[in-house]
């Protein structure tokens, strides 16, 4: 954790390219975001790790949280980096505990179709999280704006995550499509693996991307009401995103593998375009 910058260019994430273009200040505290979020959740996914240890990791850093907002002395370098780089910021110590809870929820056991609830719930904490914190970072005050959107957004981008990455989930025992599509589709089985082979998998994909398709239109409707200076970076962010749905929608619901890719250069270029647009 001594190099943020590394440690966010190093994962090859969307996020840095999207950041790229903020303040110093601004831009430290976005990777900051970043690193600690990609910090749980290698705790979760972590192969290394007993059960027991991730589950006493994750209450150590609710603990440091608690450390943080009660002023004292972060114990970890994440959390006295956090403290240096977002507190100016005003950030609400609730998003980061729903980002903990929701990496949380694939302990004890992978998560496997869940509810339309619990989907959402996990996609609020995943992703809704760190772009409620991120909107306080850009600027936006509106606190129905900033909650409406992050939820619209989080939920546009982690599905398009799940969408991108099903054969990957399936390999690590997860299938993030909800229980009420593969039901519809006709799908019985919860098996990620079974349900990747499945025929019909394909029309639970479709009417997923579906569900996205519309928070991507909401997400969008929504940013057009956000302050110029605020837009910008989360502009950015949805149309790096944006654009591998599109990808993914192109060439059929039915295709799962490889996953889209999209070159650094690609990613600049996409970024660059949607925060320098005039809008």
């Amino acid at each position: 954790m001594n190099d943020i910058k590394k440690i966010v260019k190093r994962s090859g994430s969307s996020f840095f390219w999207s950041m790229r273009f903020l303040p110093k200040a601004q831009r430290m505290a976005m990777y900051t975001i970043y690193a600690f979020c990609r910090h749980i959740d290698d705790i979760v996914d972590g192969d290394d790790l007993a059960m027991a240890e991730k589950i006493e990791l994750l209450n150590a850093w609710k603990d440091e949280i608690d450390n943080i907002y009660d002023r004292k002395l972060p114990t970890t370098d994440i959390g006295r980096k956090i403290y240096k780089n977002c507190m100016r910021f005003k950030l609400p110590k609730e998003e980061f505990t729903k980002l903990i809870d929701a990496l949380s929820m694939d302990i004890p056991n992978p998560i496997q179709a869940p509810t339309l609830k619990d989907l959402y719930k996990y996609c609020r904490g995943v992703a809704g999280a760190p772009g409620n914190l991120s909107l306080r970072i850009f600027g936006c005050k509106d606190e129905k704006l900033i909650e409406e959107l992050s939820v619209a957004l989080g939920n546009a981008l982690q599905l398009t995550n799940i969408l991108r990455d099903v054969k990957e989930d399936a390999l690590s025992n997860r299938l993030y499509i909800p229980k009420e599509m593969l039901e519809k589709a006709g799908i019985s089985s919860t098996n990620p693996q079974d349900v990747l082979v499945n025929k019909n998998f394909v029309k639970a994909r479709a009417e997923l991307a579906n569900v996205v398709e519309d928070d991507y239109k909401k997400a969008q409707q929504l940013i057009a009401l956000l302050d110029k200076k605020s837009a910008r970076s989360v502009r950015a962010m949805e149309a790096i995103y944006h654009k591998y749905f599109d990808v993914m929608k192109n060439r059929g619901w039915e295709v799962i593998s490889p996953k889209p890719h999209l070159s650094k250069l690609q990613k600049l270029s996409i970024a660059a375009r949607a925060y320098f647009a005039r809008k």
